[in-house]
């Protein structure tokens, strides 16, 4: 994600927006053959607005394909679930051998879900998806699956946008893979301004039940006084994805004080004791805060920062090794594809701390008080950055202290 410079002194009014662009735009953290490419699903971020980090694979023709090239499917006739071998990209069954969540319930507890614009069949694309994979309905019927404005309206909604309703469908997905059990609330902004988005985290925050809150944008580095009390909440875990460009510098609310930066991963089955190999993304988004301060734990001797550095933690994210997600295509219709970015690593960290039931304080310095609970990254790279690019034992940039290995670092 291309950086802009410090928001402090930009305008909160929305009136600047851009709807996110529907076109696919080729990414440079690929490595794909020609054929296949990373489209990001929203525009460039513009002063003042975010970006989503949702990426997926398509083909020159713009179609949903895996890493390979094979075009994904539709769903099945009348939604019903379509042949496994047809969907490439990770299960839940993966996601939670992968990072030891295998068998945890979180008792029900809420995993809020902040995006801007609306996505009219996000039920219904939901539904589609956890049908695929054997899991329990989540609806709004059944109390599973909330869906409200910025300002908990659950019948005025905003207008559609499908490059931030694929960013929708990405973290709904990402919820149920690693917390099937969790229930889901869905706040959408009505625009992609900082103050519509931090409007839409604040009415999260006062939904009951709510442990959790998944961020899966950003733009430039921003100071704290100037957004920052839009995330800080106490007693609720707030992550946020750290971008998908590499080391270009800090990416807000990722830089924020208050939340969990979340950055990525390549994760492929391995023939070890875990099952699992991990390597830092070439798309992590890392670097230092110019305007804000470290969470507690975090030691400025390790990071080389003066401030805050990201990442905290990491999970999954190269959309070669991403998620198989049920998202839309157009207004009306949605199909199989396979989908990464920094989008996707930051609610699955939000439902591991929503498994954890521990968020009490800032849950972002939480990691860094047992570490041992996460596996520790230490190969790859994204970028030539000796202390902010490079993977290593302990805390490094692009994967910060690691990945979930089960909830007790959480």
């Amino acid at each position: 994600m291309r950086k802009i410079p410090l928001l402090a002194a930009i305008s909160l009014a929305a009136s600047f927006g851009a709807v996110g662009s529907i076109v696919p735009t080729a990414s440079a953290a690929t490595g794909h053959t020609p054929s296949v490419r990373a489209a990001h699903s929203c525009a460039t971020e513009t002063a003042g607005h975010a970006a989503c980090d949702a990426i997926h694979l398509v083909n020159a023709e713009g179609r949903n394909v895996n890493a390979a090239g094979k075009i994904q499917p539709l769903a099945g006739k009348g939604g019903k679930p379509v042949p496994p071998s047809a969907i490439s990209g990770k299960t839940p069954t993966d996601i939670q051998s992968a990072y030891k969540l295998s068998g945890l319930k979180s008792g029900g507890r809420t995993v809020a879900i902040v995006d801007a614009y609306g996505y009219p069949n996000a039920e219904r694309d939901l539904g589609v998806y956890r049908s695929q994979f054997g899991l329990s309905s989540c609806t709004t019927a059944n109390g599973c699956l909330t869906i409200m404005s910025q300002t908990g309206s659950t019948t005025n909604l905003p207008r559609t946008d499908v490059g931030w309703s694929q960013e929708q469908a990405l973290d709904l997905d990402a919820v149920s893979a690693a917390c099937p059990d969790c229930k889901i609330v869905l706040v959408q902004a009505k625009s992609a301004s900082f103050a519509d988005l931090g409007a839409a985290v604040n009415q999260a925050a006062k939904v009951p039940g709510v442990v959790a809150i998944s961020n899966s944008y950003g733009g430039g580095d921003a100071p704290d006084s100037t957004y920052g009390s839009y995330y800080n909440h106490s007693g609720i875990a707030v992550t946020a994805s750290t971008g998908d460009n590499g080391y270009q510098g800090a990416s807000f609310p990722a830089s924020s004080h208050y939340v969990t930066a979340v950055g990525g991963t390549s994760l492929k089955a391995a023939s070890n004791s875990r099952g699992w190999t991990e390597s830092a993304w070439n798309g992590s988004g890392s670097g230092c805060s110019t305007s804000n301060t470290a969470p507690a734990g975090q030691d400025s001797s390790v990071t080389h920062c003066n401030g805050r550095a990201m990442a905290d933690v990491s999970a999954v994210a190269d959309p070669n090794t991403g998620l198989a997600v049920y998202a839309p295509t157009s207004s009306r219709s949605s199909s199989w594809a396979q989908y990464g970015g920094t989008s996707l690593s930051s609610p699955l960290v939000a439902s591991v701390y929503a498994l954890s039931g521990n968020t009490s304080g800032y849950a972002n310095t939480k990691p860094y008080a047992d570490p041992s609970g996460l596996f520790d990254v230490t190969t790859g790279s994204n970028g030539s950055s000796q202390y902010w690019s490079q993977a290593g034992a302990g805390w490094d940039g692009p994967t910060g202290l690691g990945t979930p290995n089960g909830t007790s670092a959480f």
